[in-house]
């Protein structure tokens, strides 16, 4: 590990940690300028240090290399700050806002939402579907656009070939457009940011992409009850921004969901 990159470390706190990876917010040029989040890959104990060095530095190299990928399609995810692959530390740009899984009510899970949770955010639900009405609104978005952008979002990540590998809505932010920048339509004035690519791939292959859209249908059923209309808007918008790719993808998503259920059956 790099001397300034240690000491950086050793100068934090982590606000979040999973079996991979800690997550530190940082201020690398003083308060007067945004912060940054540092995904360190700690180093795991069970593997061989060689490997683990060699597999440490594949995966921040990896990652940092998919998010420039996404950037240069036009696909919304954290700008990439600063990498260090010597000691496994990737810097991100700071999202300012609320996971969706937080605010369709299904609790705080993103590496973001410790740090960006509001404790005074008044809590009004929809009693149908126990979602955060005001959730949304404040933040300057409807329910429906917000989907709509999650489907879009994806649509423009698998026409770059690019798999996320973890499609959830916990890594899924909504963040308020700053008022000095023009939005696509006036009500609209929030995004929706992709973030967490430590598992994704590039594939061009139609499996991938449908497995990828499964991932998250699960993911909406286990996470969020009655979200099947929720889950129909993301797929309405995901088909019409992929244009004639839809058709195959669509017919693979079937076959995909048909193999999960059997999967469930036999147990």
């Amino acid at each position: 590990m790099t001397s300034s990159t240690a000491e950086l470390l050793n100068s934090l706190t982590p606000f979040s940690q999973g079996a991979e990876a800690k997550v530190y917010q940082c201020y690398l040029h003083g308060n007067d300028h945004p912060p940054i989040l540092l995904k360190h890959r700690f180093p795991k104990q069970y593997r061989h240090p060689t490997l683990d060095n060699s597999l440490t530095k594949a995966r921040v190299s990896g990652e940092a290399r998919i998010l420039l990928k996404c950037l240069r399609s036009g696909v919304r995810v954290p700008g990439v700050r600063m990498v260090d692959v010597e000691c496994g530390v990737l810097g991100l740009e700071w999202i300012e806002g609320r996971s969706v899984r937080n605010i369709l009510g299904g609790g705080d899970e993103g590496i973001y939402e410790e740090e960006n949770q509001d404790e005074e955010a008044p809590d009004i639900m929809d009693e149908k579907s126990g979602s955060d009405v005001l959730g949304f609104s404040s933040l300057g978005i409807t329910i429906d656009e917000a989907m709509k952008q999650i489907g879009v979002e994806i649509a423009k990540m698998h026409l770059a070939d690019i798999i996320h590998g973890d499609l959830t809505t916990s890594n899924m932010m909504i963040r308020p457009i700053p008022s000095s920048e023009p939005s696509s339509e006036d009500s609209v004035r929030a995004e929706l940011v992709l973030i967490d690519f430590g598992l994704s791939f590039v594939s061009n292959l139609i499996e991938d992409k449908a497995v990828d859209l499964f991932v998250l249908e699960r993911a909406f059923a286990s996470t969020h009850p009655d979200s099947e209309h929720w889950f129909d808007a993301v797929l309405g918008a995901y088909a019409k921004r992929s244009g004639n790719s839809w058709d195959a993808i669509h017919k693979r998503l079937q076959q995909v969901r048909l193999r999960g259920r059997k999967r469930s059956m036999v147990g």
